[in-house]
């Protein structure tokens, strides 16, 4: 009957025990065996899956103090020492005498809301008994150690209270039982062997025939074996380095620049209007710090904002300000890397792209975080048209895995004509994944670049998320190690 069940050897020891005392916790199966706890623990979830034993589980919440508690359990709570000093109106100053001013600070309040005292032009005035409430009576309760809610003998809301002050810490311990299965009972009364079991037949077994005297532990070829899972990049990862190693292929230089920018490269280079909604403080995080606006551009891009420079444009009008130009930001998207790096590079041909990181103030849900991935790129050359721009961007999206791709009208101030690619997913429909354009004559002109300048801005995270076939944007950057080791890496 122990080879139909496959027992090891501390199972057995557990079952015998358990016949002496059906209903059991670990720890007294350990002293009855001699095992250890956690021996013992794991032996019993092992009978369990053999229908042998049942675990049973109680998670029993328990109340303490906390180190302040101790402290208010000894000398009061702070209104009772404060109530305590007063034998009539009596100044704040004055109580700061003869209690701690800390003291004063948490009373006061409580002083009023328990009706013990009112506060008249500055005075503490006493208004009433200050008997002793439930709460005094729970400190009193726990000061002897951990007791339950029952045992505390107070209702809910001034134990809320009391936690809420920071006095009283809330704990759960997890209680467990281990009883027998009738299958179970009738195995222990039929008896178990201790004969010591091998797992293992060794060469020199087999050489001194001792393995026909052995008692082998039979093994079940119906076990599944343990899942390993080997070493990897994380799938988000090897989704961007995918995305990189498309851009090189196809001639781009990578770039990168500092996550800090002046609003001068992060708005105004760009031809975004100094009052534009996106500037604001629910779109942009801004810094105390501030930046030199450069002296080769500023004047231009001066000139451009206000009456659209030499160019046969109006520009934003108004007056813009250099204050506002200084102020450093996080940037809102790495448009403003690549806008300086064609500032410092204005000669033709140029072909750069950089995948990083661009930060907004974003309310945290499944579609939306306050800091993503975005793949900025720009191509400048003579003679690019709009054309070229709209079969670059097909032919990354088809190197990426999807077969129908397809341009919608935009608006962007800083490129004109703009288009938002989209791409078709089988149970989505459409799905819009970015911005592109050819870069406007007023984003040019004041940095000296002569020729047309392709540009997008796609994002990358949105991207991931319809490879990974995800639901919420959050799962990229949480650390769940059961999701790492399952979700492949997606291949092109």
């Amino acid at each position: 009957m122990n080879h139909q069940y496959n027992l090891t050897t501390n199972e057995k020891i557990v079952l015998i025990n358990l016949g002496k005392q059906e209903n059991s916790t670990p720890a007294e199966l350990a002293q009855m065996s001699g095992l250890k706890v956690e021996t013992v623990v794991q032996s019993a979830f092992m009978l369990q899956e053999k229908r042998l034993a049942d675990v049973l589980e109680k998670v029993l919440e328990t109340y303490g103090l906390t180190s302040e508690g101790e402290e208010y359990a000894k000398c009061g709570l702070p209104e009772r020492q404060m109530i305590s000093v007063i034998s009539g109106p009596a100044s704040l100053e004055e109580l700061k005498g003869k209690v701690s001013p800390k003291i004063v600070g948490i009373a006061t309040g409580w002083l009023r809301r328990k009706g013990w005292a009112n506060i008249e032009q500055g005075n503490v005035v006493p208004s009433g008994k200050a008997d002793i409430g439930d709460d005094e009576k729970a400190l009193a309760n726990l000061n002897i150690g951990k007791v339950t809610l029952e045992e505390l003998g107070v209702n809910n809301i001034t134990l809320q209270d009391l936690i809420k002050r920071k006095l009283v810490s809330r704990n759960e311990e997890k209680l467990r039982s281990v009883v027998l299965t009738p299958a179970g009972q009738e195995l222990v009364l039929e008896g178990i062997s201790l004969e010591e079991e091998f797992a293992q037949l060794t060469s020199e077994m087999l050489k001194s025939g001792e393995w026909k005297e052995k008692n082998f532990r039979p093994y079940n070829i119906h076990t599944s074996p343990r899942a390993v899972y080997g070493a990897k990049i994380h799938p988000y990862q090897r989704l961007i380095d995918q995305m990189r190693q498309i851009f090189l292929e196809m001639g781009f230089t990578e770039i990168k620049g500092d996550i800090v920018q002046s609003s001068f490269w992060n708005f105004d280079a760009l031809f975004q209007p100094q009052d534009h909604p996106a500037r604001e403080m629910q779109d942009t995080f801004h810094l105390i710090e501030t930046s030199e606006l450069p002296e080769d551009y500023k004047d231009k891009v001066c000139a451009m904002h206000e009456h659209g420079g030499d160019l046969e444009s109006r520009g934003w009008g108004g007056k813009w300000s250099e204050e506002i130009a200084c102020k450093n930001v996080l940037r809102t998207h790495t448009t403003a890397v690549t806008i300086k790096y064609l500032a410092d590079n204005p000669e033709p041909p140029i072909k750069a792209f950089s995948i990083d990181r661009a930060y907004r103030r974003e309310t945290i849900d499944p579609t939306h975080t306050p800091e993503f991935e975005q793949l900025e790129g720009v191509v400048m050359d003579k003679d690019m048209t709009f054309a070229n721009l709209l079969g670059l961007l097909s032919e990354f999206y088809h190197r990426m895995g999807f077969k129908d791709v397809r341009f919608r009208p935009g608006y962007f101030p800083y490129t004109e004509p703009s288009v938002e690619p989209e791409v078709y997913v089988e149970g989505l429909g459409w799905v819009e994944l970015g911005g592109a354009g050819v870069f406007r004559k007023e984003v040019t002109d004041p940095l000296g670049i002569k020729c047309p300048v392709l540009a997008w801005g796609l994002g990358v995270s949105r991207l991931a998320m319809l490879k990974l076939d995800l639901k919420d944007l959050r799962e990229l950057y949480q650390s769940d190690i059961d999701w790492l080791r399952k979700t492949p890496s997606p291949r092109l």
